[in-house]
Formats: structure tokens, sequence, C-alpha cells
């Protein structure tokens, strides 16, 4: 289960200000790329708080819920910014992960002392940061926003779902799955859809030439 031992190294430091931020739906063919930002407070106390958050993929759909609404309640400051496909497709991936993450830096209440990155340094991120591997894993901020930008982010498939009907957003979360995949065959791309992204491109140039 995740731990504070990387905040608390921060804390016994006077940074008491310490972000966890993670990313959600780089994979994926169509939608945004979702970023959170999550604030604990200095306490060791929340870990108890927030037993059962983990990486927000090893937490089932209707727990990922209850946990994201625990996480929002009882940390000092939660935020999400958001890369649409449009972005991701003229950027590249990593600059349109980074430029998620910045926006919701840039949103958040509190200035951070400094923040911890899921995964690999993050290239043009504002803020001070130290990349963990597999940080949503272990370090406990990381796997809360983890989960807080995995269920804000199949919320808004969900609602993509019904502007965008016959793709199945509200299922796949616009990842590549064979019925992502029939249905971009028999539809062609929507506005969402991540052109640049080969799988996709194939389909395209395949079936809608």
């Amino acid at each position: 289960m995740p731990t504070l031992v990387r905040e608390g190294a921060h804390w016994a430091c006077g940074e008491s200000c310490v972000a966890g931020v993670d990313e959600v739906g780089r994979g994926a063919w169509a939608g945004p790329i979702v970023a959170a930002v999550v604030v604990l407070p200095p306490d060791p106390a929340i870990a108890g708080d927030l037993r059962g958050v983990r990486d927000s993929k090893a937490v089932p759909p209707h727990e990922r819920t209850r946990l994201a609404a625990l996480i929002r309640d009882r940390a000092l400051a939660t935020t999400v910014g958001t890369t649409p496909a449009a972005l991701v497709d003229r950027a590249g991936v990593l600059p349109a992960t980074a430029h998620a993450m910045n926006e919701a830096l840039a949103s958040l209440e509190l200035a951070p002392d400094h923040v911890l990155v899921d995964g690999l340094h993050v290239r043009g991120l504002v803020c001070p940061h130290t990349p963990i591997v597999r940080g949503d894993a272990c370090c406990l901020s990381i796997a809360a926003a983890s989960i807080v930008a995995k269920v804000t982010r199949d919320r808004w498939m969900a609602e993509l779902d019904a502007i965008y009907p016959g793709y199945g957003f509200a299922g796949h979360k616009g990842y590549g799955t064979p019925a992502h995949r029939a249905a971009l065959c028999r539809l062609g791309p929507c506005p969402v859809h991540r052109l640049s992204y080969a799988p996709v491109a194939a389909i395209v140039a395949q079936s809608w030439v």
C-alpha cells in the first residue's frame, strides 16, 4: 500500500506543502489527458483516514468514486488540469502531459514547496519536482491524485458518450479496445479522437480515405 515516506521526508525539511501529481488518459485514442494534484496535510494520521487509497487501476470503479470524495474532503487542496485531444495531436503526448499537470498546478490554491510526480521527469513542469517510478503504488499523495484524475476523466468520457454516441466512450473510456476499433472503422473519427496516434491514423487511412 502507498505510504507517506516521500512526503514525510519533505515535511521533515520544513516543506509542509507537498503535492502529489498523476495523469490518466495518456494512452487513450480519444478524449483528454487529465492530471490531478493532491496536497495532503502534513500529518501522518492522514494515512489512516485515507486507508484503501492506492493506484487507481487497482480500485473498482464504485470504490474509486467513494475514495475520490474522501480525498477531496481530507486533502488541503485538490485540482485537475486537462489537455484536449486536438492539443495532444499538435504538441505530442509528453508536452501535452506537462500541459495538463501545469494547468492543474496553476489552479491550485496553495503554492507547493515540492511536487511528487508519478513516472519519469516531466520536462516543462513549472514546479520543482521529484519523479517516482510506480509512484501511484508507493506514494500516498500520488495514489490519491491518480484516483481523482481517473474518476474525473471517467465522468467526462461518459459525458462525451452522450455527445458522440456509437463509440462506446462510457465503457472503454477512449482506450483502444476491439469495440472501440470496430466503432471507429464503422463511424470514422469524431472531434475528440487523437488523429496523430498510429492506430487511429491507420484505421482512418484504411477506412476513410
